[in-house]
């Protein structure tokens, strides 16, 4: 899947009740965040993710403390934990510090592995 970067037009809540619909249903490339509202390095992933130009169509944020569901199918451990999917398609974890150059790296390395069913 070839993408570049671009300004991020998209940024929406997800649930455990319209997650799954929502990433089979949008087109193009999206990075799942799972955050907490009392961890430090989700609230500046909040604030700097949609300034990075990352190579994303929209930022799909969830809420871990309200979606024990998604946190447990995506075996979340760590916050912010971030996934990539793409055409309703599982590209995996980002591991990658909350720079833009290494984040960028991190998801066309994700984009760039065989894609999995959503969890």
């Amino acid at each position: 899947m070839d993408i570049t970067a671009s300004s991020i037009a998209t940024q929406s809540e997800l649930t455990d009740f319209d997650a799954d619909r929502l990433l089979l249903d949008w087109p193009g490339v999206s990075l799942l965040i799972f955050t907490s509202i009392g961890c430090a390095s989700c609230r500046f992933a909040r604030r700097e993710l949609p300034g990075m130009g990352l190579p994303v169509a929209r930022l799909g944020w969830i809420d871990a403390a309200n979606n024990g569901g998604l946190v447990e199918r995506y075996e979340v451990f760590h916050l912010p934990a971030l996934f990539v999917v793409g055409d309703g398609q599982f590209f995996g974890a980002v591991q990658s510090r909350l720079q833009p150059v290494e984040l960028k790296a991190a998801i066309n390395a994700a984009l760039a592995r065989l894609p999995e069913e959503l969890p």
